[in-house]
């Protein structure tokens, strides 16, 4: 019997992945469980194992491609017995098989046979579930235009045209960010490389277009006076490392100091769904993590509740599992607020895009020594500070500027005032 491999949902908000490499090869036999291959979603890498023993007779799904979840990537052929139930659309459709339970702490895949219409086109079950819902007739669903993997319909492709059916408005098109130009096929190739991008910077391409697309970026920058936490690190470091087993950061600090400015302009710890205001009651700081070359965003959950060593702990092992890519798919979810330290490369300022569905992200510049005015009881002096620059990033549609320069001020002053009583080893 032949069975079905098909993408895994692996996140209620992804809807895609990316096939990054394949375990076995056509002929292969494989056990149940026994990994198949390995994918990538724009949240986390992950290995899927099989749901079925057999052997590997056809791998559709092409390397370094993005398909739709639930579309089939491979088949297998097996004598393991899957209970079907009869599917009740009246259209042709499978019979689908109940997901595999494993003992696996890895994804399940899907098994089912081939997800099709009368026509050419490929449909997930969901997409066809809203069709015969909705009666929407054949005719009309092969018309929608698609913006999934190489034009296949999607969830959001089928309510919109829902939402305008009859209105006359046609379905709007898709920036993925990753739109051909042309360019590659007019250049001569003895003068360039090309090279495909791989899944995670495609990804990323997408995450920042999108962003783009949704969010007023605006734009704050202060300097900030870093003198007295950069001597303190540098004076504790090695008694802070040998009690606690790793060492503390400026973005340990940093970090600290967003969540007192978060906890008095709590809009900023917001997120939009059109006009509604979705206020987090958790500061779920995401902290930018540099992965080879590319960039994941894990969050240190519930920051309000948390000291200053509790938050350096969290970070350290944060960034461990990141570059030592052990993060799992709900290491990556939920930040309500992002930082970036750009700094750490040299760089004096930027100007970050936001992480979607944050309305606000810091950037961190590099922290240098310079000579600064400051005033004294014998009048003005000039002194050598260590100084560095803060960029926030906001989203104007629900962040004023007047908001964003106070939160940024106030940032400033939790910094330069920075309370070092917990610093000290106890």
């Amino acid at each position: 019997m032949i069975f079905d491999i098909v993408m895994p949902k692996m996140g209620e908000s992804l809807t895609e992945g990316t096939v990054l490499e394949w375990k076995k090869a056509i002929g292969d036999t494989i056990d149940k469980d026994e990994t198949l291959l390995e994918i990538a979603t724009d949240k986390v890498d992950a290995e899927i194992p099989s749901p079925v023993s057999g052997t590997l007779v056809e791998i559709i799904g092409e390397v370094n491609q993005t398909y739709d979840i639930d579309t089939v990537i491979a088949r297998v052929e097996t004598s393991d017995t899957v209970e079907f139930s009869s599917a009740s659309n009246e259209t042709p459709v499978e019979k689908s098989a109940p997901q595999q339970t494993t003992t696996s702490s890895r994804p399940a895949v899907t098994v089912q046979t081939p997800v099709t219409f009368d026509d050419n086109r490929i449909y997930s079950p969901l997409v066809r579930s809203i069709a015969t819902q909705e009666g929407i007739t054949l005719a009309e669903l092969q018309q929608i235009p698609g913006s999934g993997f190489r034009g296949r319909v999607s969830k959001q492709d089928v309510l919109f045209y829902l939402k305008t059916r009859g209105s006359g408005r046609s379905q709007p098109a898709t920036n993925t960010g990753l739109e051909e130009t042309g360019l590659a096929a007019k250049v001569n190739p003895e003068d360039v490389e090309i090279i495909d991008m791989d899944s995670m910077r495609k990804s990323i391409a997408k995450h920042m277009r999108q962003s783009m697309d949704t969010s007023a970026h605006v734009y704050v920058v202060s300097e900030v006076d870093m003198s007295f936490i950069m001597d303190f690190l540098e004076e504790h470091a090695a008694e802070y490392k040998s009690a606690n087993g790793h060492s503390l950061t400026v973005t340990h600090c940093l970090t600290t100091a967003v969540r007192d400015t978060l906890k008095e302009y709590p809009l900023l710890n917001a997120s939009l769904d059109g006009a509604k205001i979705i206020k987090h009651k958790h500061l779920n700081i995401g902290i930018a993590v540099a992965v080879g070359d590319g960039l994941v965003v894990p969050p240190v959950r519930n920051a309000e509740a948390l000291g200053l060593r509790e938050i350096a702990a969290e970070i350290s092992s944060i960034v461990k599992k990141a570059r030592d890519r052990k993060l799992k798919l709900e290491d990556l979810e939920g930040s309500t607020f992002s930082i970036t330290n750009f700094g750490v490369f040299g760089s004096m300022a930027g100007f970050p895009i936001i992480n979607q569905p944050n309305v606000a992200i810091l950037g961190v510049g590099a922290i240098k020594k310079k000579p600064v005015v400051m005033e004294s009881d014998m009048g003005d002096e000039i002194v050598i500070r260590q100084m560095g620059t803060l960029t926030l990033g906001f989203d104007h549609r629900l962040i004023d500027g007047a908001m964003g320069a106070s939160f940024l001020e106030t940032l400033v002053n939790h910094l330069e005032g920075f309370d070092t009583s917990e610093l000290v080893t106890k």
